[in-house]
């Protein structure tokens, strides 16, 4: 009875040439869809940055209506300035956001090239200029886009 046992038990595993070639199907299926799964991630941290920035923005601009001035840091967004007699704020529904690669915004006023102000962010790699997911995004590119 023993015998019949065990016979029963080995039939009932994989042989090492069937999980092996489950283990090569995972490989390309990983190796085909995977590197598309990654690109659309980077994507989306770029249209996330684009849309925090557009924020910011909607935010900075709604401080200068309550406060007769731009705000000189993106804090001021937050918490009142010590000039806070018109400060309606905050001006943002949750705590100042970094941009999706974990950096702050860089906000700059006056901007520059004539602007009022310049919120960007400098991508993946934290650092100015740059091509791919490591490129620039601000507002002003956003407004000549919207302008055409």
């Amino acid at each position: 009875m023993q015998k019949k046992n065990r016979s029963v038990l080995s039939e009932q595993g994989f042989t090492l040439v069937e999980i092996m070639i489950v283990v090569v199907i995972l490989g390309l299926l990983v190796g085909l869809v995977g590197p598309k799964v990654f690109d659309r991630f980077k994507k989306a941290e770029r249209h996330t940055a684009k849309a925090q920035i557009e924020m910011l923005g909607t935010a900075v601009d709604t401080f200068r209506l309550d406060m007769r001035r731009y705000p000189k840091e993106l804090d001021e967004l937050v918490k009142p300035p010590s000039d806070s007699k018109n400060w309606e704020g905050p001006y943002l529904k949750k705590d100042l956001p970094t941009d999706p690669w974990d950096h702050p915004y860089i906000y700059k006023c006056p901007g520059d090239e004539n602007r009022d102000y310049d919120i960007l962010s400098y991508g993946a790699d934290g650092q100015p200029g740059g091509d791919g997911e490591n490129a620039d995004i601000n507002n002003w590119e956003s407004l000549k886009k919207g302008k055409e």
